[in-house]
């Protein structure tokens, strides 16, 4: 069956059509979708049959983890360990193109976990689509960035991918360019932040 092909406006997205999303992600839907730095696959946390469906699409090694994108700091706190030199630092760079490796909590589901560092990777995207999603859900995404198996780089405009993408998600949302640079990887865990992979976001300002 292809997917829910919905087209969203960039900077005031359809309430009607997020709402849509959200209901079918509640049912658990795969759904596409757009943040500042590439498209990205998403689903409920502690969806394990969705979670399974993305990472057959992504062509994943059994041990590569999933991202938690949340909509604010309130709620990375919930599922990530957050000192006051950690939570700084988070809100300086938050919203952005930036994923946070953190000590995760027992909120998280166990397939999220690194299971040798029970760290999770998370981040709050500066896009007016999640951001809007993530408060119609009440809740994270358990997300990846839509980056296909045999590709050079992520998915930057999902139209361009439409006959590859339609049978294998529910839902895309639609929202146009939005680039195809990956975020920056920052591990939180130790003294200091350490710089795990260099993307979109910029690191001069903490002085990486």
């Amino acid at each position: 069956m292809a997917a829910e092909w919905l087209e969203l406006h960039p900077v005031t997205p359809q309430r009607r059509w997020l709402a849509r999303a959200a209901e079918r992600i509640a049912q658990g839907a795969v759904v596409v979708y757009p943040t500042d730095s590439s498209y990205a696959l998403g689903c409920r946390v502690g969806d394990k049959d969705a979670a399974e469906r993305i990472a057959t699409i992504r062509g994943f090694e059994r041990e590569h983890l999933f991202t938690l994108v949340c909509r604010d700091l309130s709620e990375i706190a919930t599922y990530a360990r957050v000192d006051n030199r950690q939570y700084r630092l988070l809100k300086s760079l938050t919203p952005g193109p930036y994923t946070f490796v953190l000590e995760g909590t027992r909120e998280l589901p166990r397939r999220l976990l690194s299971e040798k560092r029970k760290t999770i990777g998370i981040r709050v995207p500066d896009h007016p689509v999640p951001l809007a999603l993530l408060q119609l859900l009440d809740a994270p995404l358990i997300s990846t960035t839509l980056w296909l198996p045999g590709s050079e780089q992520p998915v930057g405009e999902v139209a361009e991918v439409r006959r590859e993408l339609a049978p294998l998600v529910d839902v895309v949302l639609d929202g146009g360019s939005c680039g195809i640079e990956p975020t920056t990887v920052l591990d939180l865990t130790g003294d200091a932040p350490r710089l795990l992979r260099q993307g979109k976001g910029d690191v001069r300002a903490i002085g990486l």
